[in-house]
């Protein structure tokens, strides 16, 4: 379990992987890092320590960097953006499953499920979660606005549809991770009543 601590909010550590041939080699400046970690900087009310990882459409190598980050880096949370189509280069997935120790079909399927409220193409995304000893793993899509939509859900859609972020918390909590708190406005985390943790005064 992580250390008690008396701060109003616990640390977390974040691996943010942008998967893709071109932004790795610098061809064209990478978007996925900076989408998440505006998303999650507005999300989180934690204070959070990015590490971030640029690597390109190679297993062995996205691999590699999920294994750095949760067993040396020591991140409670890993997030990849990009390479989960169906194209013969598209291998997150596939790097993801190989390193995980369980697997949340859930996550993969809540986020096929938002994406299909706007495009059909939606069902060729093959992104996976995993848990690796105390860390969650999620792939998430390459583009920005598909980021922050699978993240957030459609709140104002009828009837709503619940973002893969509002889950993330009490997962990070069963596997012995910090207490994440989220802004309620940017989206609201579910824990059961007995999960819930009192508010901190700060020292």
């Amino acid at each position: 379990m992580s250390p008690v601590s008396t701060a109003p909010f616990d640390p977390v550590r974040i691996g943010l992987v942008s998967v893709s041939d071109r932004a790795s080699a610098g061809v064209y400046e990478d978007k996925g890092i900076p989408a998440l970690q505006d998303w999650l900087g507005r999300a989180l009310r934690n204070p959070v320590e990015w590490v971030p990882r640029l690597v390109p459409d190679e297993e062995a190598r996205i691999s590699a960097a999920l294994v750095e980050l949760v067993d040396q880096a020591r991140c409670d949370l890993v997030f990849t953006t990009g390479g989960t189509g169906p194209a013969p280069r598209d291998v997150t997935p596939e790097a993801t499953l190989a390193v995980g120790d369980k697997v949340m079909p859930g996550f993969g399927e809540q986020m096929r499920q938002i994406s299909l409220a706007f495009v059909p193409t939606a069902i060729l995304s093959r992104q996976v979660a995993v848990i690796r000893g105390r860390a969650l793993i999620v792939n998430l899509p390459g583009q920005p606005k598909s980021i922050a939509e699978t993240l957030q859900g459609l709140p104002a859609a009828t009837p709503p549809v619940h973002g893969i972020f509002a889950a993330v918390p009490y997962c990070i909590d069963l596997i012995g991770g910090p207490y994440l708190e989220t802004n309620d406005e940017v989206c609201r985390a579910f824990r059961p009543k007995s999960a819930v943790r009192p508010p901190r005064a700060a020292t």
